[in-house]
């Protein structure tokens, strides 16, 4: 499921920066380089979530941020490069889900982003997926293959979402952790480790989940 976000912040490096590194993660990042037509684009629909700076042109990020929580609910993560701990409460007063002061790096706030919808949207947590026989219910986390309950870790079941969730499409063997929503660094021969091991647990894994070489893994959902 691709995540529709909208970045209103003036600083046109960034934008690149979070779109180059987004897109492959399923987030489709809109801009505005200023809160001016923050209104009425939330207005015209689809967006999952904001990422609003506090200091830009116009009207200041604090002031959207009213404007849009008289309107909308919508998850609002904060981006500042202010160190005081005064504007951040009164970020979080006014309505902010989340605050990332600058500089960060796009992986810390890709991993905010989804824990805040984790957060504010429990429906997304209600996700069935499906293949091969697979059948993995998020929320409580059980998967099963032909009807088996399978004895699965909580990070092989967290790589096997993940590589469902981008089912037909290859996941880079040195992003397969982080695809799963874990922080910490995974080497590629770390994730060869893991990825033998929930084959096996699997049965007929290596139809499942093949390697394409030199790249990484692709949930295939092949009988």
């Amino acid at each position: 499921m691709t995540l529709r976000v909208l970045l209103v912040d003036d600083d046109l490096r960034l934008r690149d920066l979070l779109r180059r590194y987004l897109e492959p993660h399923d987030v489709h990042l809109d801009h505005l380089p200023d809160g001016s037509r923050v209104s009425v684009t939330l207005a015209e629909g689809g967006f999952d979530a904001v990422l609003l700076d506090v200091m830009m042109p116009g009207p200041g990020g604090l002031e959207v941020l009213k404007r849009i929580r008289e309107r909308s609910a919508i998850p609002v993560l904060m981006l500042t490069a202010r160190g005081d701990e005064a504007d951040r409460v009164v970020g979080l007063e006014l309505g902010a889900d989340d605050y990332v002061p600058k500089p960060f790096s796009p992986r810390e706030l890709l991993a905010r982003l989804r824990a805040v919808l984790r957060r504010t949207r429990p429906a997304l947590q209600e996700e069935r997926l499906s293949g091969g026989g697979l059948v993995v219910d998020v929320a409580s986390r059980r998967a099963t293959r032909d009807g088996a309950l399978l004895d699965l870790t909580a990070l092989e079941l967290d790589i096997l979402i993940a590589l469902m969730r981008r089912s037909g499409r290859v996941v880079p063997r040195s992003a397969i952790l982080e695809e799963a929503g874990r922080d910490e660094a995974l080497g590629s021969r770390t994730a060869d480790v893991h990825i033998s091991k929930l084959r096996k647990k699997l049965g007929g894994g290596r139809e499942l989940i093949q390697t394409v070489r030199g790249v990484g893994y692709v949930f295939t959902g092949a009988q």
